[in-house]
């Protein structure tokens, strides 16, 4: 009996000085793109779209949904330029592809938000940096799925360098 007790007594005392750990923290980590790393980004994405022939706006927003960087084809319409930073900011705000968002009518409500492709969030190898948004490309099936596959294309090709830091 005394054994239950004395191992119960010691449970609460991992269980409490565990939460005082969690209580008294003061900071947390977080990764983030650099303002050139940013721009690497959004050109890497910019000629993966340039390369199939599309005029396209790329924004690219921290995780706090800030702009970092920006680049336009002189010949993307100009609605292209707030379209892209809304599914920029889309992706980063609810950390998914603004794809998926496709047919939440409530989310028109939400100002800047953009659902519909052409947004994704930029996580890799485990961690999220913000968002990425491209307009202007001509849909093939659904709004903005063909935006999407540039963004992809774009991350894929600085994935290594944001990875490993370069």
């Amino acid at each position: 009996m005394k054994i239950k007790q004395l191992l119960f007594k010691f449970s609460l005392i991992l269980l409490l000085s565990s939460q005082n750990v969690v209580a008294n923290e003061v900071s947390v980590s977080t990764n983030s793109l650099t303002g050139p790393m940013a721009m690497k980004l959004a050109k890497a994405t910019y000629d993966a779209c340039t390369e199939r022939g599309y005029n396209v706006a790329v924004a690219v927003v921290n995780r706090d949904n800030r702009m970092l960087a920006f680049i336009r084809n002189p010949l993307a319409g100009v609605h292209t330029i707030e379209v892209s930073q809304g599914k920029a900011y889309t992706a980063s705000t609810f950390k998914t592809p603004t794809s998926k968002l496709a047919g939440r009518d409530f989310m028109r409500d939400i100002p800047g938000a953009m659902i519909w492709g052409g947004g994704l969030p930029i996580n890799i190898a485990g961690k999220f940096y913000g968002g990425i948004g491209v307009a202007g490309a001509p849909e093939k099936k659904t709004p903005g799925d063909v935006d999407d596959e540039c963004a992809l294309e774009g991350i894929e090709r600085v994935r290594e360098d944001i990875e490993f830091g370069d």
